[in-house]
């Protein structure tokens, strides 16, 4: 009796925490984000990598490289996931950030301006002229430092 007593109220405490808000949010995320990055994968696979292919000639840097001493340096592989991460990070900035950017503005709902900043009289870091204290040589800024 005392151990069914006890799963049930284990059963009970993980649909409390596997139906929280920010858990369900969570796993909407990472499904919605798995599902994007096959979008953008093709995008980048079936529209970009050709589009450098007809610029430059070549689609696959793999086979670049160059020896020394028995020792096979493979530059192509870092110059083709370079070469991805900057299609990737274009296409997300271009189909994602933009847009809803602009989705914002139209909406009112545009981002808030940056703190004021002023140069640390000490050390030249910028800091929030809200702050007391800079958080790069901790420095005490007396009140009104940046004006």
């Amino acid at each position: 009796m005392k151990e069914r007593e006890k799963s049930e109220g284990l059963v009970k405490e993980f649909q409390a925490f596997a139906f929280r808000a920010n858990v369900v949010d969570l796993a909407i995320a990472v499904a919605l984000g798995a599902a994007f990055t096959a979008v953008v994968t093709a995008l980048v696979e079936g529209l970009l990598t050709p589009l450098i292919a007809a610029i430059f000639g070549k689609t696959n840097f793999t086979t670049l490289h160059f020896t020394v001493n028995h020792s096979e340096f493979q530059y192509g592989l870092v110059i083709n996931a370079v070469i991805t991460l900057l299609m990737v990070a274009a296409a997300l900035f271009f189909l994602v950030v933009k847009p809803m950017m602009a989705i914002r503005r139209r909406n009112g709902q545009a981002t808030t301006p940056p703190p004021p900043m002023a140069a640390c009289p000490s050390c030249f870091t910028e800091v929030d002229l809200r702050a007391s204290r800079c958080p790069a040589c901790t420095d005490e800024l007396a009140a009104g430092w940046g004006q």
